[in-house]
């Protein structure tokens, strides 16, 4: 366990290195603008050494000393302004890297597509693009600009005390390596941590989320005290994960403070001693002056200071390795389809489909969904795939949408296999209605703009009124510009659905996918959806996902798909003439003297 922990961290470890070359710019930066300070630093302390010096052993008038206070004036204005420059150069380091970072993550959940995010709780997605993501900027800001200033910014320093003192040099560099080997043992312990903090913060984003969207389920089943309770206990582990991560951050900066003030003291014990005569080495054989002495006893809890700064971000880096991990999770999941050769797909002729020996299957084959499906979908007919719920209806949809891919077998498009089309020139002829009409906040009217978004407003109204969406839009208080919040808030499932069918009715496309576009909807709706998508149907391959006998009599061809196979195909009229499965499903819903 422990040494695929280790693997994993170096993984991540490697990963947010590899972000680097996004922001490498504003990375070099915020190093620049700090080495810039820190020179500037090195020059404020000479000038103080310089000021004590002449006032108290050369006995120089303040007049005297007035262009080196100015100088000293300046050099504070300068490193004040290099200081807010690094903070916002680093402020867009990460920045850059994060806007990358969820952009890759949206692609990457868009290319795997519904098959992936159906299986996956929501809450735990959305932490990962929100608060996971953000928890990778210290890291871009701060972390890796100071990983740098720890080596030149003390490096320059010893350039300027090893010329006055070798001794005072030597102990700042011996006691140099103290403050990163506490750090790193100090941050050992935090990576761990930081990961199990955002895996809990992923769980209670996920079940926060449940809780508020089953709020209504909740309420009447009278289970909403008891969720409250749990909502409690949840947000006390994550407190309690919270407050050993802030413990950890400010034990370590404990320790290396006190390692570094160990070490200032140890400089300026010797300085002391050398003033008092007790030692007489390490100034190559002259007096060490007033202004030496002060110049480096002024510089030395600045050489310890960068090394400080990079510890106390070092939780930074323990905290962005968690957040890797995380994030790397979706990152690494494989697409559906691994394109080695990707072509436009070519409207010029008809379409056919074709789905030759098709086998699914979920959870590294543990649960089979399609065991060798062969059918074929033609120009202009209207197929009818019915089947029980579960029996691999939506499966055959995302396989066609190319948002799973077969584990056996073919899916063909005009005889080219799906795998080695351009997937996104391949949905533009698709329109696609579920069950479950998804609705954005917004307008109505932006709504049905999503099916072409560069139509027109009579392109809009047009395909409004095909739908029947104009109906209801009338009573609406702006009508097709009346706001809806998500998931339609604000109109009723039949409405909603017909918003849904008016997209399909503005992008006009040849292929058109039906999944349980009636389902949970009251027969004056039903019908009003079924009326309209007669009328979209029209000269176009429909394929009707359905468990219901509505409106199905009139399909060229119904395909019964029964624990992932096709049992029986033909028209209505064939099916109930061989009474088989159809035929005894019909008697069923329909009552056992029907078609006596």
């Amino acid at each position: 366990m422990d040494a695929i922990k280790t693997s994993s961290n170096k993984i991540a470890s490697r990963w947010l290195m590899q972000r680097a070359r996004t922001a490498r710019s504003w990375v070099v930066l915020s190093v620049g603008l700090g080495f810039c300070s820190a020179v500037l630093l090195i020059i404020q302390a000479h000038l103080l050494a310089y000021i004590v010096h002449c006032a108290f052993i050369k006995d120089m008038s303040r007049e005297t000393l007035l262009p080196s206070f100015g100088a000293i004036m300046g050099v504070v204005i300068l490193r004040a302004a290099l200081g807010w420059g690094r903070e916002v150069a680093g402020f867009h380091a990460g920045a850059k890297v994060r806007q990358e970072i969820r952009t890759a993550l949206m692609q990457h959940i868009f290319k795997l597509g519904p098959a992936y995010t159906n299986r996956q709780r929501t809450g735990a997605i959305a932490s990962t693009l929100m608060e996971q993501v953000e928890g990778l900027h210290d890291f871009y800001a701060f972390y890796l600009p100071q990983l740098a200033l720890a080596v030149m910014i003390p490096v320059a320093i010893l350039c300027f005390v090893f010329p006055i003192t070798w001794a005072a040099g030597a102990l700042l560099l011996v006691t140099a390596p103290l403050i990163p080997l506490f750090m790193i043992l100090v941050g050992m312990g935090a990576e761990s941590i930081s990961q199990r903090h955002f895996q809990s913060l992923a769980r209670m984003s996920a079940h926060f989320l449940d809780v508020l969207q089953g709020l209504t389920t909740l309420k009447l089943f009278n289970r909403s005290r008891g969720e409250e309770k749990t909502v409690a206990r949840v947000s006390a582990e994550f407190r309690k994960r919270t407050m050993r991560v802030l413990r950890i951050a400010f034990l370590s900066s404990a320790v290396l403070e006190f390692f570094s003030s160990i070490a200032i003291a140890l400089v300026a014990v010797y300085l002391g001693m050398t003033y008092l005569g007790y030692f007489d080495f390490g100034t190559y054989g002259k007096p060490l002056t007033l202004a030496g002495g002060l110049f480096i006893l002024l510089l030395a809890p600045d050489f310890y200071l960068p090394l400080r700064e990079l510890g106390i971000h070092y939780h930074a880096r323990a905290e962005a390795i968690g957040a890797a991990e995380e994030i790397l999770k979706i990152l690494t999941v494989p697409y559906p389809t691994a394109n080695n050769v990707s072509f436009e797909f070519d409207l010029s002729d008809a379409i056919q489909i074709q789905c030759q020996d098709v086998y699914v299957s979920f959870e590294e084959g543990k649960r089979p969904a399609l065991r060798g499906i062969n059918f074929d979908l033609n120009p202009g007919e209207y197929v009818a795939l019915l089947g029980a719920s579960g029996s691999g209806k939506t499966t055959i949809i995302n396989l066609l949408l190319g948002f799973l891919h077969p584990g056996q077998g073919r899916v063909l498009i005009n005889e080219r296999p799906l795998c080695d089309l351009k997937l996104g020139s391949w949905r533009r002829h698709i329109a696609w209605i579920g069950q479950n009409p998804v609705l954005f906040h917004g307008t109505v009217r932006e709504n049905i703009r999503l099916g072409k978004p560069q139509a027109s407003d009579r392109e809009i109204k047009h395909a409004a009124r095909s739908a029947r969406v104009l109906d209801f839009a009338v009573h609406l208080p702006h009508g097709l510009d009346t706001i809806v919040g998500e998931q339609g808030v604000g109109l009723s499932r039949g409405q909603a659905q017909r918003v849904a069918l008016a997209r399909a009715f503005l992008k006009d496309t040849p292929i058109l996918f039906l999944d349980e576009p009636t389902a949970a909807l009251d027969t004056e709706n039903e019908q009003l959806v079924m009326n309209a998508l007669e009328n979209l149907a029209a000269g176009r391959m429909v394929l009707l996902l359905t468990h219901r006998l509505a409106n199905i009599e009139r399909a060229d061809r119904i395909l019964i798909l029964e624990d992932g196979k096709i049992a029986e195909q033909g028209t209505y009229t064939e099916l109930m003439i061989a009474e088989g499965i159809f035929y005894q499903f019909v008697k069923r819903a329909t009552g056992e003297n029907r078609y006596a």
